[in-house]
């Protein structure tokens, strides 16, 4: 007899456990050893699903699509190198409004699926959320270096299922220990944005504390999540930073330590920007029409950068299929970087890159008391449909974190 048992309750799960493990379902365990048990052929592993608690979309949408569920299957490590992480914060980002309108859907779903076995829609009940901060409760047996307890935190890439859960899943090298100065809900607020930032500025952009000394940077949306960090960050080693937001998140931005800053509504940011010497790296954050002229205030053949955070890709797979969607691709980025190389520029593009290093590398800036987390707002798990109608409101100063539980 094959058991399959299936509830939300924790308690119900362990006395499963235990009753498995002991043989306390097999009342002839006392009696002679040549009794047959009851509970003959019990299986454990794969069996019992228990349910959680999460926030889902059945289908791409609007707000409306937003569902709240108690009966979310729990994860499951099926690999050795994951871990089961116990949320206790999450954060919103652009891309999880983007995802839930159905942004990058078949982009990512080729990447959850690469030879399309599944049928569409396969990902649904998706859950959104890239950032958690929580409690490990579970390691694969090839993951030395973490235990069960530990605080850790973590950016989840967009193509698995995400942290607006009670429980997450996670590969081992996506996750870091949590920073000890900051408490969770701190924490969520910087996973995503961080291992944006640092990808564009420096996997990309070639930036590192030894060679930003005086450097000019040029920083386009710096008032939300990636500018906050990336304005941290380059003043942390030592660059000088122009900032461009809005004129009430100019107190903020330079709180953070901007040099200058550029009111992006106080007329032509292209006629300020102008006015100051030329630089020798800019961040784009906010792409559009900014492209367009922003690579013409950079010191020509110095090795000066352009990054952009903003890219077609996921755009072209939607609309024109993962082939041709990654042909126009490949031959817009190639005509752009000879473009500006002809002029002595470099013009590259960033993504999103999850790395448990990276974020041992930011936990110690963190710890070092140089990076501070910048929260705009903070949502209980019940709110989570109000949170992304304030993501979707736009002008952030900072992040937008979900408290999952209460004790943060």
């Amino acid at each position: 007899m094959l058991l399959k048992v299936c509830t939300g309750s924790k308690k119900a799960l362990g006395i499963l456990l235990r009753c498995a493990n002991s043989g306390a379902c097999s009342p002839g365990k006392s009696q002679s050893s040549s009794r047959q048990p009851l509970c003959r052929n019990f299986h454990v592993s794969g069996q019992i699903c228990v349910a959680m608690p999460s926030w889902v979309i059945d289908r791409y949408g609007r707000n409306d699509v937003l569902r709240f569920t108690n009966n979310m299957m729990l994860p499951v490590i099926n690999l050795p190198n994951e871990v089961i992480i116990k949320v206790h914060a999450a954060s919103l980002n652009p891309i999880d409004v983007n995802m839930r309108n159905g942004y990058g859907a078949a982009a990512l779903r080729m990447r959850r699926d690469p030879l399309w076995i599944k049928n569409t829609g396969s990902e649904f009940p998706l859950t959104l959320g890239r950032d958690v901060s929580g409690v490990l409760m579970e390691c694969g047996l090839d993951v030395p270096y973490f235990k069960p307890g530990e605080e850790v935190w973590a950016a989840v890439p967009p193509w698995k299922q995400g942290t607006l859960s009670e429980f997450v899943l996670a590969s081992a090298n996506e996750v870091s220990k949590k920073p000890k100065c900051l408490s969770h809900i701190q924490a969520a607020s910087l996973p995503y944005v961080g291992l944006t930032a640092w990808s564009a500025l420096c996997q990309v952009g070639g930036l590192n504390q030894d060679n930003c000394r005086n450097k000019r940077i040029l920083i386009f949306g710096a008032s939300g999540g990636v500018g906050t960090f990336a304005v941290q960050l380059m003043k942390t080693w030592g660059a000088h930073v122009t900032a461009v937001c809005s004129q009430d998140a100019s107190v903020l931005v330079k709180r953070l330590g901007a040099d200058d800053v550029i009111d992006y509504k106080s007329g032509s940011v292209e006629e300020q920007l102008k006015k100051l010497p030329l630089f020798d790296f800019v961040l784009d954050n906010i792409g559009g029409s900014t492209e367009k002229w922003a690579p013409e205030r950079l010191k020509k053949w110095s090795g000066a950068t352009y990054v952009s955070l903003v890219t077609p890709f996921l755009v072209n797979v939607d609309r024109l299929g993962v082939a041709d969607g990654m042909l126009q691709t490949g031959a817009t980025i190639g005509a752009k970087a000879v473009k500006h190389l002809c002029k002595g520029i470099h013009y590259r593009w960033a993504f999103f890159t999850p790395s448990g290093p990276y974020l041992d590398e930011i936990a110690a800036l963190v710890d070092a008391g140089k990076i501070h987390p910048v929260i705009d707002h903070i949502f209980p798990f019940s709110d989570v449909p109000k949170a992304f109608q304030k993501m979707e409101e736009g002008h952030a100063r900072g992040k937008t974190v979900i408290s999952v539980i209460n004790k943060n």
